[in-house]
């Protein structure tokens, strides 16, 4: 129990100084209070020496941490109520006040000097992070106790447990694992088909069988074991361990498929319970009654129908009422299971030198059914005088010895008696090596016995003993693997184990070991002590309808009998007490929305609409009423989620995650791949469809939890997965640029936000989504003005704002928010740093700065030609949306219309490639796309319409081509008009900026404005243009300021005086000219087209032009509703070649 001193250093070591002299204090408290150079130089403090004698242990802990101590004894051994060491995590009965271990900020509050000398480095940060002191006093009463033990009460685990949760884990491995594990795993098989499969399939075969399938379950074992000790795992066992391995889509799956496959369990149970009952005990319980010959099945399969059901209502009612019931009897179910195999030992061993008597009568070679008389013979002696037996007549239909109306194989063959069970010695093992597969409704024959082969009347089959399914290697190995499940229940029980880190591994493997023995043992005494007609007899009727394992048993039958019927009610009990609560686990954890009603139940947690569920999906399973048709579905589902443990486990190792770290070493990943592979293949073996039904149905389920976004974040090894894919992809990326054949645009979207952090433009992202359909990589990014420590949350804010709207607008990609001091710089980092490895951006869409004539603040305008001359000097294509509020959105459709290209110049094809893009997308799919491109007077137009058109055949695009002749013309005034306009506006802004007190004012307004001017605009530069200002302006007016201002606006006078008598320059003359020329033809043209592309002229290399440039650009968009400005990068981005 951890307890740590409050007291503050300087006037605790005051006190217990004093303390110390008077010895009440205790020692460790008085070494602590000595100053290290006390201990270490005696000389420096000749009356004042400390012996440490006695709790050496405590010293060694003052030693590192000053007053702050840590109590390692037991709580019973704790100090005091007036002991000086006082506790802070404890609530004085030795409890934690706390459930999580780990990071904690309740104690900074308490007392003022609580942190000491020794961690003054770190004062600052105790207040989130303990002391590694405070963490392990609380990690000492951290158990590993189940986290659903509030919610489930004395929850069981998923097979059904054998006791409740108790307060403290405290079970071993034998009682916690073993037991449970062997349980579980011996069931109806054993008893009702392991005889019979060893008949079909003879004892090599079998051997491969129980071979096989003990091989996946060891394998999966092993991986189960490695998962198991990486941590702590909550009840919920494979659920758990595969949900939180592989992610919550991988979990819902398995753990489904889990819940299914216990169900089915449950069912199966039930179902070889009532065979049981009805075929070896009461037969005479039966309600349905075969009415001929040949409907005994169909009447069998009601019968197990309706009492099917009985059972199953019963035992859900047990469920509900009190499940505790259930777990006090596992022991003595379990206890029917091991006196049963001991009695099959005890026959078989006894069977040497005294077998027993189970005479079977044969006709030929072929066996009879027993049960319909009594006497082997064809004719009895009764008072000297030779009569017809019971066989006669059931052969001849007449009493008289005549064999007229017999049937021809009953008179050509004789009747014998051979021993049903020879025992070990006799040798029969030989005979029972081989297979002997039958179709349906073979006759039962011993081979190598003498017979006359004829064939015999249809009607007397039903006196023959008949195999009722066809077999093969496939349809048992089907059947016999339910036998071999169970191997969960040890860890679904981890929250009870003592050391579950530990017993899980052994016990499990102990149990698979043991039961393995006892398979292979069993199919040995089979194969060797029971005739072969007898082990095909899968229901006995050779030997009197005895249970055929019930035969070699001692001391009687009914030991077995009895046994397997109250183990099997036991097992069906636990399957239906397990599955709910897996179900109830899997609702809890909200993965899959439509089952949350499933996690509720009555107030003490039991899970009641769970179970109603389970009951019905049971019902299911026993209206198939065949335990052979039974066993394989349960089989499929099992067979899943044991591929899914081993493939946890491998992808785990393959990773090495760094939470790998498992405690049980006897794992490889090869071993999981081999476990992997033997369950797809038992799979596929025991049956093909059902095998691609519950891939299915788990695909399903997989897809559905991706579908709706699985909110929760296990750290799964899928994620691993995905990480070290895509670090892999981004190496092989980084080899070179891509090839002009896989050129695709990679957005980065510099996105402007407002005051309230709002996306300004939201169709800038539609127009993304648009032109990516889905592929390729987009980024989008912002940049908001300020300090980062400052600001920081305001950019998580930003960032979560942009990804919901990438979200609304159904764009796929990244977000980055960046804080800079400059706009213009975080666009600059941005253009640099966005991307990584291959994964970079080639492509900036940049917005339009609306507004940049009306505002006299230049720095919108001055950001954007800025970024114009980044994405140039970096290689990056361009493209400027203009009127981008006018762009369709995701949900508009053009049913016609026009995309127009004006190719003026060419850079690299990106204004070809774009439209072929934005076509992909539903709303400019209709379009048709229009190129046009510029001749001038020299230029023979008709040859370049057809050389573009062969250009665009080759490049697989179609189109449209003109060509527009621009005549050499005049300068028209309105041309000189718009140029002199430009350039006084230009003059004017910068005469007023020249003017230092408005320039003082305007940097008033702006420190005033602060707050709105950091987020105003990703366009606008915040830089200052000249020094900075102080915060207030005051001036006071003397003689010579009072002239000097007069100076100033008299002088700004005559300056706007001479703006009036300005003339134009003559480059920016020329540049007009060719805006309006350009702008006429292509508003002729594209007025009613959906979008315009068009080349971007490039900004001035010389800057004081600027604001110019910005003038072309708009005189050359005017008149267009929506505009694609479209700057290449420099390279060729579309090819002809294939």
């Amino acid at each position: 129990m951890g307890g740590v001193e409050e007291r503050g250093f300087l006037r605790g070591s005051d006190r217990t100084g004093q303390e110390c002299a008077a010895g009440s204090a205790p020692r460790p408290a008085c070494l602590a209070a000595v100053p290290r150079g006390a201990l270490a130089a005696p000389p420096a403090m000749p009356h004042f020496t400390v012996v440490p004698v006695e709790d050496k242990h405590r010293a060694e802990y003052d030693s590192v941490e000053g007053l702050s101590w840590v109590d390692y004894r037991e709580p019973a051994a704790a100090p005091a109520a007036g002991d000086s060491y006082d506790t802070v995590s404890s609530d004085g009965h030795g409890n934690h006040k706390e459930n999580s271990p780990f990071l904690n900020s309740s104690e900074a509050g308490k007392g003022g000097d609580y942190y000491d000398r020794n961690l003054a480095l770190f004062e600052e940060e105790l207040d989130i992070r303990p002391k590694v002191s405070s963490l392990l006093g609380k990690l000492v009463n951290y158990t590993n106790l189940t986290q659903g033990v509030k919610e489930h009460e004395e929850a069981e685990s998923t097979d059904g447990s054998k006791k409740k949760v108790s307060k403290s884990p405290s079970m071993g491995t034998l009682m916690g694992v073993y037991l449970p594990c062997m349980q579980n795993i011996f069931g109806v098989i054993l008893f009702l088909r392991l005889t019979w499969m060893v008949g079909m399939a003879g004892v090599l075969q079998s051997f491969l069988i129980v071979l096989l399938c003990c091989c996946c379950t060891m394998l999966t074992t092993i991986s189960m074991s490695a998962i198991a000790t990486n941590g702590v795992v909550p009840a919920g066992g494979s659920y758990f361990m595969i949900s939180r391995s592989l992610g919550p889509e991988f979990g819902g799956a398995v753990g489904l498929c889990f819940y299914l496959g216990t169900t089915f369990a449950g069912a199966m149970y039930i179902l070889g319970a009532i065979e049981i009952l009805l075929t070896y005990i009461v037969p005479q319980a039966a309600i349905f009654h075969p009415s001929g010959a040949h409907d005994a099945s169909s009447a069998m399969l009601n019968n197990m129908r309706v009492y099917g059901t009985v059972f199953l209502i019963l035992m859900a009612v047990v469920v509900f009422v009190g499940v505790k019931y259930v777990n006090k009897f596992a022991s003595l179910f379990l206890a029917c299971v091991v006196i049963s195999i001991l009695s099959i030992y005890a026959g078989a061993i006894k069977s040497i030198f005294d077998p027993p008597e189970f005479p079977i009568c044969m006709l030929g070679n072929r066996t009879l059914s027993r049960d319909q008389f009594d006497v082997c013979a064809k004719t009895i002696v009764k008072d000297n005088i030779t009569v017809a037996s019971k066989l006669w007549e059931l052969f001849c239909h007449s009493t008289n010895l005549t064999t007229e109306n017999c049937d021809e194989y009953f008179v050509m063959n004789n009747v014998s008696e051979i021993a049903g069970i020879p025992g070990a010695a006799s040798g029969i093992l030989k005979d029972n090596l081989w297979s002997n597969y039958l179709e349906k409704g073979e006759i039962l024959e011993k081979a190598h016995h003498p017979s006359v082969d004829v064939a015999g009347q249809k009607n007397s089959l039903h006196l023959y003993v008949l195999s009722d399914i066809a077999t093969s290697f496939m349809v048992l190995v089907g059947i016999f693997f339910p036998s071999v499940t169970g191997i969960m229940a040890g860890s679904n029980r981890s929250g009870d184990l003592k050391d579950a880190q530990k017993s899980i591994p052994v016990g499990t493997i102990l149990a698979i070991v043991t039961t393995s023995l006892v398979y292979f043992s069993c199919v040995l005494l089979f194969g060797a002590c029971i005739e072969g007609v007898v082990l095909r007899d899968k229901y006995g009727d050779a030997v009197n309808k005895n249970l055929v394992v019930g035969t070699l048993s001692w001391p009687s039958p009914w030991v077995i009998v009895i046994g397997s019927f109250f183990s099997t009610c036991g097992a069906g009990l636990q399957s239906l007490t397990g599955a709910p609560r897996l179900l109830q686990a899997i609702a809890k954890d909200n993965i899959i929305p439509f089952l949350w009603v499933f996690g509720h139940g009555k107030a003490n947690g039991e899970p009641t609409w769970a179970l109603l569920l389970t009951a019905l999906i049971a019902e299911l399973g026993i209206l198939i009423a065949s335990l052979d048709m039974v066993a394989p579905i349960l089989s499929m589902f099992f067979l899943m989620c044991y591929l899914f443990v081993n493939l946890a486990c491998a992808v785990q190792t393959l990773l090495r995650t760094p939470n790998w770290r498992p405690r049980f070493k006897y794992y490889h990943w090869a071993l999981s791949f081999l476990g992997m592979s033997i369950c797809l293949a038992l799979m596929f073996i025991s049956s093909w469809y059902y095998a691609l039904v519950a891939m299915l149905i788990a695909g399903m389920i997989y897809k559905y939890i991706e579908y709706q976004g699985a909110e929760k974040e296990w750290g799964d090894g899928i994620r691993g997965l995905s990480l070290s894919a895509a670090r892999y992809a981004l190496l092989r990326l980084e080899e070179g640029p891509p090839h002009t054949k896989n050129w695709r645009p990679q957005l980065l979207v510099l996105l402007k936000l407002d005051e309230d952090l709002h996306v300004k433009y939201p169709r800038l992202l539609t127009f993304a989504s648009q032109l990516k359909a889905g592929k390729g990589l987009t980024i989008i990014g912002s940049v908001i003005q300020g300090n980062f420590l400052e600001t920081y949350g305001e950019a998580q804010a930003a960032e979560q704002t942009i990804k919901n709207m990438m979200d609304i607008e159904k764009v796929k990609g990244f977000c980055q928010v960046v804080v800079a001091n400059k706009v213009r710089e975080g666009i600059a980092h941005l253009i640099q740093s966005c991307g990584l490895g291959g994964m970079k951006h080639n492509t900036v869409v940049l917005g339009w700065p609306y507004g940049w004539r009306q505002s006299e603040d230049p720095r919108s305008w001055k950001t954007f030609i800025g970024t114009v001359r980044c994405t140039t000097a970096a290689h990056l294509a361009l493209l400027v949306p203009k009127n981008v509020s006018f762009y369709p959105s995701n949900h508009e459709r053009y049913n016609e219309g026009n995309i127009d290209v004006w190719w003026i110049v060419h850079d690299g094809g990106m204004l070809m490639l774009l439209p072929f893009l934005l076509k992909q997308h539903k709303v400019w799919r209709k379009c048709k796309m229009r190129i046009f491109t510029v001749a001038q007077m020299d230029d023979n137009s008709i040859q370049m319409k057809k050389d573009l058109a062969t250009f665009l055949y080759q490049l697989r695009i179609e189109a449209e081509v003109e060509v527009v002749e621009m005549h050499n013309s005049d300068i028209s005034a309105y041309t000189y008009e718009r140029t002199l306009m430009m350039e006084q506006r230009s003059q004017m802004l910068r005469q007023m900026r020249l003017t230092k007190t408005e320039r003082e004012r305007e940097a008033q307004l702006v420190k005033d404005r602060h707050s709105i001017a950091r987020l105003e605009s990703l366009y606008s530069d915040e830089e200052d243009e000249g020094d900075p200002v102080p915060e207030n302006i005051q001036m006071t007016w003397t003689k010579e300021k009072c002239d000097a201002e007069k100076r100033n606006r008299s002088s700004a006078v005559g300056s706007f005086r001479d703006l009036i008598s300005i003339k134009p320059n003559q480059s920016n003359v020329r540049r007009m000219h060719t805006a309006v020329k350009l702008n006429e033809v292509i508003v002729n043209r594209s007025h009613d087209a959906r979008l315009v592309l068009l080349n971007m002229p490039g900004p001035p290399k010389n800057t004081d032009g600027d604001e110019n440039y910005m003038e072309f650009l708009e005189v050359l968009t005017e008149g267009l509703e929506r505009v694609l400005l479209v700057r290449g990068g420099g390279r060729e981005v579309i090819t002809i070649y294939s």
